[in-house]
């Protein structure tokens, strides 16, 4: 199973922690050239220096189609292709129904779903059949949350997106799953926990597997909707939550 990757050319937004960074992270040990985006450069820095060999980071924010232009332009220099997209990057905020303001809602679907959209579309000229995307999607856009209404949202147009691509870019061979993540352990998560006390053992409580889950369980669906293993997936939602939206 090792080096499955070998040469491929793989683009991971917001790769600089958290998901991304784990992603990342087990790519390169596959041999792939990796690219990865984040908004902070001081971040962006301390990640490549983590991973080691095999990744090359551009600043950017996926938000911001120019930067998405810089990012493709740099790849194209480079090696000329894509093999594999993960889209990655997002943000979570809350907003109780009638306090929801412009700003918020905005802010959310600039980067979970124009940032995304935009991320995929920038890389089709550089895809060639076999090629495969990952959408970053969450067990949120399958459940109800309370004052997670845009972010949920967000999510749900993903999975949407998924279906619609798939039959999109069917006649060219390029696959499109999503991979959602449950309650995960992230830098972000663990901001979250320290801020509300009673929380982990709610989510805990929540999830049958009783645990919390990791970032390299994800970054590990996330390789195998990105391989030939998975050759026959497409238009899927693979959760990795522990089993808390089937069960």
């Amino acid at each position: 199973m090792a080096n499955r990757f070998e040469n491929k050319v793989v683009v991971i937004t917001g790769g600089s922690d958290g998901i991304g960074l784990a992603t990342a992270t087990l790519f390169a040990r596959e041999g792939a050239h990796v690219y990865i985006t984040g908004r902070r450069q001081a971040q962006l820095a301390e990640a490549l220096k983590e991973i080691g060999a095999g990744v090359i980071g551009v600043q950017g924010d996926v938000g911001k189609v120019a930067d998405l232009d810089r990012l493709y332009a740099r790849i194209q220099r480079d090696h000329g292709r894509v093999d594999v997209v993960f889209a990655n990057a997002g943000i979570s905020e809350s907003a109780q129904i009638g306090e929801i303001e412009e700003e918020h809602f905005d802010r959310l679907f600039s980067t979970n779903v124009k940032g995304l959209v935009f991320t995929v579309q920038k890389a089709l000229p550089l895809m060639t059949a076999g090629g495969t995307v990952i959408l970053a999607g969450s067990g949120a856009g399958s459940k109800g949350f309370p004052n997670l209404s845009i972010y949920s949202a967000t999510k749900a147009a993903i999975r949407s997106l998924a279906r619609t691509w798939t039959t999109d870019l069917k006649t060219r061979g390029i696959r499109v799953n999503v991979v959602s993540p449950g309650a995960i352990l992230t830098p972000a998560m663990e901001t979250y926990l320290k801020a509300n006390a009673a929380a982990e053992e709610a989510l805990k409580q929540a999830t049958p597997f009783g645990r919390l889950g990791h970032t390299d369980e994800v970054a590990k669906a996330v390789l195998f909707l990105a391989s030939s293993e998975s050759s026959f997936v497409a238009g899927d939602e693979l959760f990795v939550d522990g089993g808390f939206v089937a069960v």
